[in-house]
Order: structure tokens, then C-alpha cells, then sequence
């Protein structure tokens, strides 16, 4: 299996990428020895995964995530929590935490899109 993920770094950002071994990949992130961008903003957490049967989908997927806004990628996030709140019956603690408020720790210039 394939993966498409978003992770929230401790600074507030937003980190997409993609992997064949999720649990691996967010291990190696928060050990410093993931990506170059989530090795000084590490804790991170993740907070979107989609899976592929293929490597070359995931590898799109991410693609066309990196190109969101962070707006639009937040939207995706609250989504997705909505969607597995439904099918569980049972709130998410990440779905207390409001998008805006994610929004807010962005700098002014992200918000302003």
C-alpha cells in the first residue's frame, strides 16, 4: 500500500508527502531524519492520509496537494475528520481543534490568500 499525507508541523505548518510505510515515515520525521523541512519543526502529527495500490498515484496525489492552498488544504483536512466522524459515530480530538484556529499560527501571508 501507498500513502498521500499531510502532516501539522509544531510551528503550525502544513507537510505533504508520500510513502509505502506510513507508520516508518512518521517515525523518521519526528527523529529529525524525514524531510529537511520537518527536521527543525518536528513534533509533527499527522492529520491526513489518503492510500493508493500504486506508488505513481500517491506520488499525483501529493503532487496536487503541495499545490493547495493552505486554506484549501485545511478544508480537505476538516473533511476527511467529518467524513470519519460519520462513519464511526465518535468525534476525533483533532476535529476540536478549529481549522481558523490552525489558520491563525500561519504567517500573515498565507492567510491572506
Amino acid at each position: 500500500m501507498n500513502y498521500t499525507y499531510i502532516v501539522e508541523c509544531k510551528d503550525g505548518t502544513l507537510y505533504t508527502g508520500w510513502t509505502n510505510n506510513l507508520e516508518k515515515r512518521l517515525r523518521a520525521h519526528n527523529e529529525g531524519k524525514g524531510a529537511k523541512y520537518t527536521k527543525s519543526r518536528r513534533p509533527v502529527t499527522l492529520v491526513y492520509q489518503e492510500s493508493f495500490d500504486t506508488k505513481e498515484e500517491a506520488m499525483r496525489r501529493e503532487y496536487a496537494i503541495k499545490r493547495f492552498s493552505r486554506k484549501k488544504k485545511m478544508e480537505l483536512i476538516e473533511r476527511k475528520l467529518k467524513e470519519s466522524e460519520k462513519k464511526t459515530g465518535r468525534k476525533s480530538r483533532k476535529s476540536e481543534k478549529n481549522s481558523c484556529e490552525v489558520l491563525k499560527k500561519c504567517p500573515k501571508r498565507d492567510r491572506a490568500k
